[in-house]
């Protein structure tokens, strides 16, 4: 049976991952918005197998250059509501598995591949 947690408890629980995040790193995060959704849209789901817990749209770091990424619209970082609360089956697990997401979702916008995130732990 899923979990049920409302909107502003969730949007809590990734407050709490984003602050966990060094400091180091999130001063170096730009022009990116973490956001909550319900779920995923299906362009947001196309190409995705499997729950999609969150979602990095926008062009990493690394790929930024001085001149293409002038005046850019802030990229989005999405982590969705509804398949974590399906998935989770305590608060400790849902908290442990948004921070999952959350630094899933933060390391692409540092560049960093799913390959890679999975060898750290964080997929």
């Amino acid at each position: 049976m899923p979990m049920t947690l409302s909107l502003v408890e969730f949007e809590d629980l990734v407050a709490e991952a984003l602050d966990s995040i060094p400091q180091d790193l999130a001063d170096r995060m730009e022009n990116v918005a973490v956001v909550v959704q319900d779920w995923p849209t299906r362009s947001q789901q196309r190409g995705h197998r499997g729950v999609l817990l969150g979602l990095y749209e926008g062009v990493s770091l690394t790929r930024r250059g001085p001149i293409s990424y002038r005046n850019a619209m802030p990229d989005r970082i999405t982590i969705f509501r509804g398949p974590h609360l399906r998935i989770a089956s305590s608060r400790d697990q849902l908290r442990r598995r948004i921070a999952t997401t959350v630094v899933h979702e933060v390391g692409h916008h540092f560049g960093i591949s799913d390959e890679r995130l999975r060898e750290l732990g964080w997929a």
